[in-house]
């Protein structure tokens, strides 16, 4: 699964499809690392984080997009 969602993170409802649909592989690209780390702390009893890569697509900005993959523990 890949997600992208808005700068506000994912909702509430979001996250609960995604642990009950139980994807093996999340992809998650945040533009927010803020709201990232919060969405991965509510993944974390399902999933665990195996990559890191952030990406500067902005450049001589402060903006810069993660890349987060998550494996199903």
């Amino acid at each position: 699964m890949i997600i992208d969602p808005p700068r506000a993170g994912m909702h509430e409802d979001v996250i609960k499809v995604i642990l009950k649909a139980r994807p093996s592989v999340i992809v998650y690209v945040s533009c927010n690392p803020a709201t990232q780390a919060r969405d991965l702390s509510l993944l974390d009893c399902a999933y665990r984080v195996t990559d890191v890569q952030p990406v500067d697509m902005f450049p001589h900005t402060h903006h810069v997009e993660n890349v987060v993959r998550l494996q199903l523990k």
